[in-house]
């Protein structure tokens, strides 16, 4: 993978700039964090040499000055709202969460159910998380929020919550996901910390848009393909415009909530720290860039692929056309399409030589491989089998498991396990190979060199199963899939 990020720079910088935040204000800062606080894949994919965890290694170097807040809203959890990549419910991630950051040694003050306004369903997480000796605190529905500033700032609506109580200078306010009420719950604190003669301080950590790229830069455009679904818009920053003469970008979001973010801190403090959005950002990751041409190239085919995700869903009855619309426009905005991405072209034409569907992958030398469907094995698994030859320099003729090893596992598939397709999935190909490799060398070497296949392309001419695609996600794989099942006329797919 070709580096455009400088991640240890990034973890010194960002660090030291948090520190900074703090020590303007009575030393405490109670700080949003927005996106993912680790698993940020799609930081990884638009900035190559950022890391997955990148956020939470940083504030594993604060760890001694941070503590963690938890906000959860009672609707979701009445709702039961799924994280999408993890399939599982918001209140259950909370849980997952808590677990994550104390195992890196991060400590997780308390949980917030945030919107409350008498669901049941939040009363008893509530009770859930008593049992598990984890502190709790109820934020209210406020009449009129975010606009009616009178009651937002009054003993009937900030003080009407609970008082979190932190022991720490730098209070992490993180969420299963958009919606939860991050920034209600730091103002919140502000009003309480003001009325106990406290100078606390407020600042937002969103990695994107990047606020010191150009507005239509690739990894800003980028962005909004990730984000089509909430349309969000980038735009820029008109109160650092006219603040301070210099161009910034934000988003649409914080830009329009800033005048009443402004009034709420001149209500509750006297005077508001910030004169626009892009001043409450903390974010350093523009500063990071090594190789604007990396990361630009990244972005695009991040775009391509948020396209054909959402083509596929769609596909699935699950997207939505005004989402596709809109990547539509910003694939043209990017001056790009689908021929760009290199894998798709080599996809449709391996399907088109052979009549099979056919999976396409570019290994980091820029090399594509490619595999079709076969009796034995399905276009994914061929294609991950010749891309580890490749990979390892084996020759490709060579059967490094034997057909004889194979027909055992169709055998079981198909007659003991009920599956009507005989062809080997990427788990069960995977399998098999770890298992010669006990006593084939070629095999052996085949299957070290999986590492390597992380960060690279790959394409589908048919949409895989589930499970295959799992497995691709897992290796590290980009995969996109054209929107089309192998066998038209089903209408059941799984």
């Amino acid at each position: 993978m070709k580096i455009g990020f400088d991640n240890d720079k990034y973890l010194k910088m960002q660090s030291e700039h948090i520190k900074e935040r703090i020590a303007l204000f009575d030393n405490k800062l109670y700080l949003e964090f927005g996106g993912k606080l680790f698993d940020d894949f799609h930081a990884s994919r638009v900035l190559p040499g950022f890391l997955p965890d990148s956020k939470l290694k940083m504030l594993l170097q604060l760890r001694d000055h941070a503590e963690v807040v938890i906000v959860i809203s009672a609707d979701d959890i009445e709702g039961n709202k799924v994280r999408g990549d993890y399939g599982i419910t918001y209140d259950n991630d909370v849980l997952r969460l808590i677990d994550v950051f104390q195992s890196f040694g991060l400590y997780v003050g308390s949980v917030v159910i945030n919107k409350f306004d008498g669901q049941n369903s939040a009363l008893k997480f509530r009770e859930r998380l008593n049992s598990l000796h984890i502190k709790s605190y109820i934020h209210y529905n406020i009449p009129g929020y975010p606009s009616d500033i009178a009651t937002i700032v009054s003993d009937e609506g900030y003080g009407k919550n609970d008082y979190i109580e932190t022991t720490r200078p730098l209070v992490i306010i993180t969420a299963p996901g958009p919606g939860s009420g991050k920034m209600a719950t730091c103002l919140s604190q502000l009003y309480h910390e003001h009325k106990k003669g406290i100078k606390a301080g407020y600042a937002k950590f969103e990695t994107f848009p990047i606020w010191n790229l150009p507005l239509k830069h690739p990894v800003n455009v980028a962005y909004e393909a990730a984000t089509a679904d909430l349309n969000d818009i980038n735009m820029i920053d008109p109160f650092h415009l006219e603040a301070y003469g210099e161009t910034t970008v934000n988003y649409n979001r914080d830009v329009e909530i800033f005048p009443v973010l402004n009034a709420i801190f001149e209500k509750i403090q006297g005077e508001s720290p910030y004169k626009s959005p892009t001043d409450m950002g903390v974010n350093m990751a523009g500063k990071c860039i090594i190789d604007d041409d990396v990361c630009c190239e990244a972005s695009k085919q991040e775009i391509i692929r948020r396209y054909y995700q959402e083509l596929c869903n769609i596909k699935r009855s699950t997207g939505n056309a005004n989402t596709l619309y809109k990547l539509e426009l910003l694939m043209k905005q990017a001056a790009i399409t689908e021929q760009d991405r290199k894998v798709v072209t080599a996809a449709l034409k391996r399907e088109e030589d052979t009549g099979y569907p056919a999976v396409a992958i570019e290994l980091p030398d820029g090399k594509i491989i490619t595999g079709k469907t076969s009796s034995l094995l399905g276009s994914s698994a061929a294609a991950l089998m010749n891309a580890l030859k490749e990979l390892g320099g084996i020759d490709h003729d060579l059967h490094l498991i034997s057909p004889t090893a194979i027909e055992p596992i169709q055998t079981l598939k198909t007659d003991y396990l009920g599956s009507k397709n005989p062809r080997l999935h990427t788990d069960e190909i995977l399998i098999a190979l770890s298992m010669c490799a006990a006593n084939d060398s070629n095999a052996k070497l085949a299957l070290s060199q999986i590492p390597k296949l992380k960060y690279c392309q790959a394409h589908s001419s048919v949409l895989l199963s589930s499970v295959d695609e799992k497995i691709f996600k897992k290796l590290g794989l980009h995969l996109t899939c054209e929107p089309k099942y192998e066998i038209a006329d089903k209408i059941y797919h799984k």
